[in-house]
């Protein structure tokens, strides 16, 4: 296939490996923000701290690396102009700064405690953050973590990039799964196996789906399409993804009790998760250099309609 000029047919979107970054980190807040109000729900207070230092650290780490992306932080700033329920990118942006509020209350209240409460709080306000303000945030950003760490996927199905609006439909279900494994993970090497129960259930369900997902996903997918997901570098990455992901399930399930398998199963999970968005990400941004991505499917569509009386020619 050639295009005019030997042009590519759809412009490549403007993102590079800070976006990476921010797809991976914002669902591991999202998905330790679930399990920060799990624990706060069940009294698993060292679950509940680790959790919620976990939210924070990823959405503020996710943050700088979507300003590092933008190039300027005022960039940022612009999309809190208006409020469109149209734009998914809009509609992110006002997710990602009110769940990083409720965060950031949240794990005020463990810092104030790992500090042997030496924050300069009056007793007030010490008191109000602790009993209130606290469980209240953390249950916000437990309702947020999952419009969180999906509304990336519905934003990459909005586009033209072939690979992902062909993927559409699959995405929002890989991008949760994969938060939910990345999370759970986490929470398994940092938490004594003796209260990481909650987090092992969500990183084997989360391995579990990701997988089934990811397979769905390359079978329901046409030919053309699913290339980019198989081939060069995009192809290498959620190959050894999948892998990480398999092996962090396995090993959740059979070794998650002990100390060091929880470990090392969490740490797969974790990488795993990390070259699924990266995966992902290459997978999209190389579908628009080849025109015959766009044209294929196109064709193939539009031969179906013809073949079902839903478009004549003349």
């Amino acid at each position: 296939f050639e295009s005019y000029y030997g042009k590519p047919v759809v412009k490549a979107p403007p993102w590079e490996w800070p976006i990476g970054v921010y797809l991976f980190l914002g669902g591991v807040a999202g998905g330790s923000s679930l399990l920060g109000f799990g624990a706060q729900l069940t009294g698993r207070r060292t679950l509940r701290r680790n959790a919620r230092l976990a939210t924070i650290t990823a959405a503020g780490a996710g943050s700088l690396a979507l300003i590092a992306d933008l190039g300027r932080p005022e960039r940022l700033l612009n999309m809190f102009r208006v409020f469109k329920l149209s734009s998914p990118m809009n509609v992110g942006s006002w997710l990602l700064a009110s769940f990083s509020t409720a965060a950031a209350v949240a794990a005020a209240a463990e810092v104030d405690d790992l500090t042997g409460r030496r924050l300069p709080l009056p007793d007030a306000i010490r008191t109000v953050t602790h009993q209130a303000a606290a469980p209240a945030a953390g249950a916000l950003a437990a309702s947020l973590g999952a419009p969180l760490a999906v509304y990336t996927a519905v934003l990459f199905g909005d586009t033209a990039t072939p690979a992902w609006n062909a993927a559409k439909y699959h995405l929002p279900f890989l991008f949760v799964s994969s938060a939910s494994a990345a999370s759970g993970g986490l929470a398994m090497i940092t938490t004594p196996v003796e209260e990481a129960g909650p987090a092992r259930v969500l990183a084997a369900t989360g391995a579990v789906c990701d997988v089934a997902v990811t397979k769905a996903m390359h079978t329901q997918l046409d030919e053309v399409s699913a290339e980019p997901y198989h081939h060069g570098t995009a192809g290498r990455l959620l190959t050894w993804a999948e892998r990480l992901v398999i092996a962090g399930g396995v090993g959740t399930v059979l070794a998650g009790r002990h100390r060091v398998g929880a470990a090392l199963s969490g740490a797969a999970l974790l990488a795993g998760s990390a070259l699924t968005r990266f995966g992902v990400l290459e997978a999209g941004l190389h579908s628009v250099t080849d025109p015959k991505y766009v044209v294929e499917p196109q064709k193939a569509r539009l031969a179906q309609r013809q073949g079902g009386g839903n478009i004549t020619t003349g």
